[in-house]
């Protein structure tokens, strides 16, 4: 039972669904243990149970750590129901599927000319990916419904926008919000911009920026510093740095599977006038094949193709530290994560009022985007609620771009929900990245893809 007194929360009963994560999971102990305001249990839930049973001797480990500021317990659960059952939040962070069905998603359209440097939201490897996982999170949805309805849940799975639209479309009182820390990076870079070209020393945490769009494709169409509009001089340096910004060493985008010289968002912004904010790999893939219609596109624009290869041979350096952390050669670093999952939930525990960006149901907050489809807005977070910040309407240049996804998306739920494969397939051919691909070839790739996905379909796809 929580009890919150003298500005503490105790008693907190936190489910983790995908509670072998080698990554997520780490970070959100770290955070944990580094809050004095929050103290509780962690129950983990994994389909790999070995996975959560190392993370569970992981997290007590920090737990008796000299220097943490709060003790919390782990445990691992047998099933949803025992991890749900008197969770009072829920946090989701699963791998859905193998590395095998990724190797299919990001790879296998290369051979009608689809480079994804990720893969994992829209375009095909978006869309296979969303099959599979959207069968996992309707019977996460109906188990929070029936074990744990009042739970305040946190999704952290890809992909965003379908993973939470899915668990409202099972359970419509569902308390769920999605976090992403893509806006992050782009309210980081607008901090170097001002320590860079004027000498001011910011914390992204001090900006205000208008979020609005659609997970991994947001944009800000404000952004403001202590009064100053950032915007014009955000437009000067897009200019200055319109070829690129490396910051060179393990950061600079050609030793990096992540990092990007920002050359694809200064583009953007030159081109729509809002700031694109996310990660030049996801953003290229909401768009026609401009940036990464092949290999020496994406070099020209500075940024990389992440290979699931390069995926398997980090989670083997994963695992490594993952022994290294059990037989304390190694211990977890006491850093803060930079995620903000804690602080929200501490925000709905009454711990303080905060603002961020969140995805969550459209309420009118992005007046001319569907209703209830899953947008990215700052959203208010306070004791016991989520309410979301009105962002205005998306601009006219920009809303064609966003509202096609939306659709998207819609249609990839439907499809998903009722095995239709001429919904699925009118829907995998009218992603933007599959615009140069004929319908024969599409339909080769559309059945070749969804039999790799065979083990995790529901029968109906094949009958």
């Amino acid at each position: 039972m929580i009890t919150v007194k003298d500005n503490k929360a105790t008693g907190l009963q936190v489910a983790y669904i995908g509670g072998g994560s080698r990554g997520w999971a780490w970070g959100f102990m770290t955070d944990l243990a580094m809050d004095e305001q929050l103290c509780g249990s962690v129950r983990l839930y994994d389909i790999d149970r070995s996975a959560a049973q190392r993370n569970e001797i992981i997290g007590n480990r920090l737990s008796l750590r000299e220097g943490v500021k709060s003790k919390w317990t782990y445990s691992v659960s047998d099933s949803l129901k025992e991890a749900l059952t008197g969770a009072d939040f829920v946090v989701i962070s699963i791998l859905p599927g193998t590395f095998e069905e990724m190797r299919s998603d990001v790879h296998l359209p290369e051979r009608v000319g689809v480079w994804q440097p990720v893969g994992d939201t829209v375009g095909p490897g978006g869309f296979m990916r969303a099959m599979r996982t959207i069968p996992m999170f309707v019977e996460i949805g109906e188990a929070i419904r029936d074990y744990a309805p009042e739970a305040w849940v946190i999704n952290y799975t890809n992909p965003m926008s379908l993973c939470v639209r899915t668990l409202y479309e099972v359970f419509p009182k569902i308390k769920a919000f999605g976090c992403c820390h893509e806006v992050f990076g782009t309210q980081h870079l607008m901090c170097r911009m001002l320590r860079q070209e004027y000498g001011i020393e910011a914390n992204r945490h001090e900006l205000y920026t208008t979020v609005t769009g659609i997970n991994h494709f947001t944009w800000l169409t404000r952004a403001t510093y202590k009064g100053m509009d950032l915007m014009p001089l955000y437009a000067k340096y897009a200019s200055e740095y319109a070829d690129g910004y490396d910051e060179g060493g393990d950061k600079n985008w050609m030793n990096s599977s992540f990092s990007c010289a920002q050359k694809v968002k200064f583009d953007l912004f030159r081109r729509y006038g809002a700031i694109a904010a996310a990660g030049d790999r996801h953003l290229v893939e909401f768009l026609p094949p401009w940036y990464n219609d092949c290999p020496e596109t994406v070099t020209r624009w500075k940024y990389g193709l992440t290979s699931v290869d390069w995926r398997v041979r980090d989670l083997a350096n994963r695992m490594k530290r993952s022994d290294d952390l059990i037989a304390g050669r190694e211990e977890l670093n006491l850093k803060g994560s930079g995620e903000e999952g804690h602080l929200l939930l501490k925000a709905v525990l009454g711990l303080g009022d905060l603002v961020s960006n969140v995805n969550v149901p459209n309420r009118g907050q992005i007046p001319n985007l569907p209703l209830g489809a899953v947008v990215e807005t700052n959203a208010l977070f306070g004791y016991d609620r989520i309410e979301p910040v009105h962002a205005g309407p998306i601009p006219q240049n920009i809303l064609p771009l966003v509202a096609r996804h939306i659709h998207n998306q819609e249609n990839t739920l439907r499809a998903a929900l009722t095995c239709d494969r001429a919904l699925g397939f009118t829907t995998f051919m009218n992603d933007p990245q599959m615009g140069g691909v004929s319908l024969e070839d599409g339909q080769k790739l559309f059945d070749d893809m969804l039999e790799n996905q065979r083990k995790y379909l529901p029968r109906g796809w094949f009958e």
